[in-house]
């Protein structure tokens, strides 16, 4: 109680503005040297007789040792990055693969390829690449260099290979779902909790989204409506000319919180709205792999019970049990390291986002605060000029 009633003072020693009081908190910065540097960039439209897309310049530079060369430069479409996530997803079924932005519905073509939407995917896209980059498993992921340096005919070649290792596993997963639907039998306690934990998360992540999206919407619409009172009070000033100066100074009062707002509303739409949603889709990649995991785990549990059912088979299902037993030790130490490595990004990620709208709030609240007290003090001061005058 008494350190919150000494940073509530309005001490001379203590930092009161937002910016001194942002510049107190400071964040873990990554200490690892990068060798591998991506750009997504320089969008362009394409037409044919078939389909209208985009294409984004990816531009990589590296030092790596397994790369040809030291700086790359492709075209790639928003399908070649489907294709890599799921060529990640595939190879690394119970690692966090980074979300991709979705693929929206529109009511048309121009309003899916207007300049809002493709900066907005441009900017999803570089946000996805660079934390595979940054990942310490799926930055040397075959299918990832192969993205990064292929020209489009190289990569749709690749692409024509053989399937996948899901698609191959196809058969066994489906074997083993009716085992899995009444839950694992045998799930560590950790996992049980990391399944609760997301399914919390997801919930509270989704009712965070959709409030934020409320109080944007809301924000637009007092700026929509701000907007309009600036005008009429000018035109007002024109039909009264004994308070067409104190109607004027409403008129800029208005202009200004008006520009403050957009100011406020671009922080939001640029800060803090991508965040939460990148984490609405992360909740949504959590709960698969958890899923994915079940199901390695599901299929050794069904494993152990063929074992206990068909004696006569045992020292071939005994070598299975030991394969999927690797397997779930593999899968459970992928998933644990990646699980903390991603509460960290996440847990820094929104408080860097909350921490940031709070500071332009602050900024936003002072500059109204300021100019309303301006124009008071206008009115007061010429308020006694005139009494002044009266009485002589």
């Amino acid at each position: 109680d008494a350190s919150l009633a000494e940073a509530n003072s309005f001490s001379p020693s203590m930092p009161t503005s937002p910016a001194s009081m942002i510049n107190q908190y400071k964040f873990e910065e990554e200490p690892e040297l990068r060798d591998l540097f991506i750009t997504v960039d320089d969008p362009e439209s394409h037409i044919t007789a078939i389909e209208t897309f985009i294409t984004y310049r990816v531009v990589t530079k590296t030092s790596r040792s397994e790369f040809d060369s030291s700086e790359y430069e492709v075209r790639r479409r928003y399908q070649d990055f489907l294709w890599l996530k799921s060529k990640l997803e595939e190879a690394h079924p119970t690692l966090i693969i980074p979300p991709l932005p979705e693929k929206f519905i529109m009511k048309g073509m121009v309003e899916r390829f207007n300049d809002e939407f493709i900066e907005t995917r441009r900017k999803a896209l570089h946000k996805f690449l660079n934390r595979i980059a940054d990942h310490p498993t799926l930055t040397f992921n075959e299918d990832f260099k192969i993205f990064l340096t292929a020209q489009a005919w190289e990569l749709s070649s690749h692409k024509k290979q053989g399937p996948g290792l899901l698609s191959r596993m196809g058969q066994t997963v489906r074997a083993v779902a009716s085992s899995v639907r009444g839950g694992v039998k045998n799930r560590p306690e950790m996992f049980t909790e990391m399944n609760d934990y997301m399914e919390t998360f997801s919930q509270k992540i989704n009712v965070l989204d959709k409030i934020a999206h409320r109080i944007y919407k809301e924000e637009r619409e007092y700026f929509n409506e701000m907007k309009e009172y600036g005008p009429i009070h000018t035109l007002w000033s024109a039909s009264e000319e004994d308070i067409a100066d104190s109607l004027k100074g409403v008129a800029s009062c208005i202009d200004r919180c008006c520009k403050a707002t957009e100011k406020r509303m671009a922080g939001l739409s640029e800060n803090l709205l991508p965040i939460i949603h990148e984490y609405v889709l992360y909740s949504e990649i959590l709960m698969g792999v958890l899923k994915r995991r079940d199901l390695i785990q599901g299929e050794l549990d069904s494993k152990v019970d063929a074992l206990a059912s068909k004696r006569a088979e045992k020292d071939a299902i005994t070598e299975e049990i030991g394969k999927l037993e690797d397997k779930v030790e593999c899968a459970n130490n992928a998933l644990k390291a990646d699980w903390e490595r991603w509460k960290q990004n996440m847990q820094y990620d929104m408080r860097s986002a909350f921490t940031n709208v709070a500071e332009n709030n602050l900024h936003y609240y002072e500059e109204c605060l300021a100019t309303w007290e301006s124009f008071l003090t206008s009115q007061t001061v010429d308020l006694h000029v005139e009494e002044d005058s009266e009485d002589q």
